[in-house]
């Protein structure tokens, strides 16, 4: 295990220097729009706070307070209210209201917005989409599904941030922002929830106010789910609890004259069993033959087949017995703060964080004619500080500058366990195993520089302009190993492969973009935007630089993947303001696009990942959103997403099919048309109370999955998924009872897939349905 060496790895004086300077720039720029000259007007006051009104909402997109209905960027904000109501407990739901959004499980969260996504959640890879949890990016997405809860908005971005939220942001950013304590009252709830498949819920939340300048608020929350997932024959393990979580949060809020202070702090365990794969035979045929897109094969079949873990042969297979080769004990915990301090014409605004995420679970791998338990442990720590200053006046300029650090370290061993030991497979403990990634030294660390202005010529014409410098590095030391009985690899026929590597990167993301208020309820904006994803490495070292090292630098590395995006839109309420509309066009030029795949690229034809580079891609797309209270009791919202996403010139293998280019196939997961629309009604009821009825639906077109280890491509077909929910509120919403179900037709999405004879998938969830109840005081 690495030792904990937790530096900035910056000089501070050096970064407050930088700051000062940016923050006294910004000072002087407020003062020469605020200070009167002789004879002139009082300055102008400090901006009001920003209040919602008529089913607006707040948002912090900008990293300004300002309404949604007046922010120029395609997003998508959803309230606590509206996750509750609409049944959205974790991460995955989201994209069932979010147009052009998939959100997935495959070793963790993969987050697809606009046809843009990375399937790499190993240690050394990146996503396409931040996650953020109260602006502070959670870099393993193993980390990422933990339940919603004391939320008071998500916030989904589209389009790529690379200007106020730096690297990995190509796709767009998802924002969970939770409650912040009230200083002015004591308050709490309790919510609690069951369902199939033994889905249990629960969350308590207590607010309790100090002194009128201090308040604490405290959440706890329990999150089981057994697996969707059935044992079929040769395997002998209890799949038991997919999900059996627990999670704490604490802030405190302390307001003084000029400026706040807040810290939180959170933990969470994640238990069950891990196993979430299928065999990919379960739902296509013909997955092994190169250049050959697989045939589907699941239509008319039912989901207690298709949801059955069978493995492919029984000759020689492992029985996993032991249902704690599959148990999961991870963990993720941290704290942040975030200090705001008023110096009169800006505002100085500090978060930091510091987390740590232990991961110990096991699992199985396909191997040969069966199935291989394996074992992966790690541990990682990351620290980022951001120091910005934004201009606090109502004057026609309104500008941010800041520095961000970011660093991320880990150390992890995975462990395939499948050596034939005296005539019998071994298990986690034995001696002997088959395959092991033991990387002692992970490191990725980021350090950048940002602003933003927005001036106004008019009080309905606003130009906006910003830039981004980042510079990254990524390195790793540690060894692919193949060995009969330990990690020194001192039998004969024994081989240990040093994987190292070490690169940097740099890159200036920029922004431009205008916005014009035709009336006080229609916007129009465009925007021309640059993002950038960091490049890396795969298993290796580059020839030349030690012994065992082989591989050529263009093999070893990736490149950055860096966009171009340009989008025009409108946002207007009519019929004073009961129906809002948000319509966006945008277009999308993709350079070295990374791509990575599972497959048999280890020794042995072992399944690990790979991530190459397509050389173009572009994206086409129409977005619309609308909301309309319909009357008082009536309300409904509709949205259409048009995709045309597909590949550039990319030759996967020019050395072995010199013809074969992916030019014009889809991108993964980017459906052509997207539909997804939904009603409520409200009976008024004479105690005060109301009955809510709830049905949404949503349609997708067929959508592709890349397999790189075949050269080919699987087709998820087109589907529908409903659901439906039927809430009591009390008088004045003191509690209330919600009956839900979710994906009524029971349709299983393939949601990952990997081709080749050891090919496994993950798919959606099937039919869930259950009670909710929850009381506040």
């Amino acid at each position: 295990m690495m030792r904990k060496n937790h530096r900035l790895g910056v000089s501070l004086p050096c970064m407050m220097s930088a700051m000062l300077i940016a923050g006294s720039m910004l000072a002087q720029t407020a003062t020469a729009q605020t200070a009167p000259a002789s004879g002139s007007a009082p300055q102008e006051k400090a901006a009001e706070p920003i209040k919602a009104e008529n089913g607006d909402i707040v948002v912090t997109a900008t990293r300004f307070e300002t309404l949604a209905s007046k922010t120029p960027i395609a997003l998508t904000a959803v309230s606590g209210e509206g996750l509750r109501t609409a049944g959205i407990t974790n991460p995955t739901a989201l994209g069932d209201q979010v147009p052009s959004v998939m959100i997935n499980r495959n070793n963790g969260l993969q987050i697809t917005i606009r046809g843009v996504t990375s399937a790499d959640g190993t240690e050394k890879g990146d996503p396409s989409a931040a996650f953020m949890a109260d602006g502070v990016y959670i870099a393993r997405q193993q980390a990422q599904e933990v339940s919603f809860f004391d939320i008071s908005r998500v916030e989904v971005l589209r389009g790529p941030q690379g200007t106020l939220y730096g690297r990995n942001t190509t796709a767009g950013a998802v924002n969970v922002i939770t409650n912040r304590p009230d200083l002015s009252k004591f308050s709490g709830s309790v919510d609690t929830s069951y369902g199939n498949y033994n889905n249990t819920q629960t969350t308590a939340v207590l607010n309790t106010p100090v002194n009128e300048n201090l308040g604490l608020r405290f959440g706890v929350n329990y999150d089981h789910r057994d697996s969707f997932l059935k044992p079929g024959p040769n395997l002998g393990a209890d799949l038991g609890a997919f999900k059996d979580n627990i999670s704490a949060r604490m802030t405190a809020l302390l307001k003084f004259d000029r400026g706040e202070l807040l810290i939180r702090g959170d933990y969470s365990h994640m238990g069950g069993i891990s196993t979430n794969a299928l065999p990919t035979s379960n739902f296509y045929s013909n997955y092994t033959t190169n250049t050959v897109n697989p045939t589907y094969i699941a239509n008319g079949v039912s989901n207690d087949k298709l949801l059955t873990l069978t493995p492919p042969t029984a000759d020689g297979i492992y029985r996993l017995d032991r249902a704690a080769n599959l148990r999961r004990d991870n963990a993720t915990y941290g704290v942040m703060g975030e200090f705001k301090y008023d110096l009169g014409f800006v505002t100085l605004n500090y978060v930091g964080s510091y987390r740590e995420f232990k991961r110990h679970e096991g699992n199985y791998s396909y191997y040969a004619n069966g199935l291989a338990p394996n074992q992966f442990d790690g541990w990682y720590w990351q620290n980022s500080q951001e120091l910005r200053f934004s201009t606090n006046s109502d004057g026609p300029l309104r500008a941010q500058a800041g520095v961000y650090y970011f660093k991320e370290r880990g150390s992890i061993a995975l462990q395939i366990f499948d050596r034939v030991v005296n005539g019998a497979r071994t298990n986690p403990g034995d001696a002997g195993y088959l395959f092991a990634f033991p990387q002692s030294y992970v490191m990725s660390s980021s350090l950048a520089g940002f602003g933003q202005a927005t001036y106004s010529p008019a009080s309905n014409l606003h130009i906006t302009a910003g830039i981004r410098y980042t510079s990254d590095e990524k390195a790793r030391t540690g060894y692919t190993v193949t060995c009969a009985y330990d990690l020194s690899c001192a039998a004969p026929g024994d081989v240990k492969t040093p994987n190292i590597a070490d690169r940097h990167y740099q890159k200036t993301t920029w922004k431009v973009g205008v916005d014009y208020e035709v009336t006080p309820s229609t916007m129009l904006y465009g925007t021309v935007s640059t993002g950038y994803k960091a490049g890396g490495f795969n298993d290796g070292c580059e020839a030349g630089t030690g012994a065992g090292c082989l591989l050529p630098a263009s093999t070893l590395y990736y490149q950055p993947e860096t966009l171009t995006a340009y989008e025009i839109g409108t946002k207007t309420a009519l019929f004073d303001r009961r129906l809002r509309l948000n319509l966006s066009a945008f277009h999308y030029d993709y350079k070295n696009l990374q791509l990575t795949q599972v497959g048999p690229y280890c020794a042995g034809g072992t399944q690990c990942t790979q991530t190459t580079n397509a050389a173009s891609a572009k994206i086409d797309g129409i977005e619309a959103e609308a909301n309309f209270a319909a009357t008082p009791h009536d309300k409904i919202d509709f949205s259409l997403s048009y995709l045309n996403a597909r590949y550039g010139t990319f030759l996967p293998n020019a050395a072995t099919y010199p013809t074969l280019n992916f030019q014009g196939l889809k991108l993964d997961r980017s459906p052509t048309i997207t539909l997804m629309g939904g009603v409520t009604h409200t009976f008024p009821m004479a105690n005060g109370g109301e009955l809510v009825a709830g049905v949404r639906s949503r349609y997708s077109s067929s959508y592709k999955m890349i397999a790189l280890t075949i050269y080919g491509q699987f087709n998820q077909p087109s589907y529908t998924q409903t659901e439906a929910t039927l809430t009591y509120n009390a008088p004045e919403k003191r509690y209330y009872v919600q009956g839900f179900v979710k994906n009524l037709e029971n349709t299983l999405l393939v949601t990952a897939v990997g081709g080749g004879a050891n090919g496994t998938l993950q798919v959606s969830d099937p039919r869930t349905y259950g009670i909710r109840a929850g009381v506040k005081f």
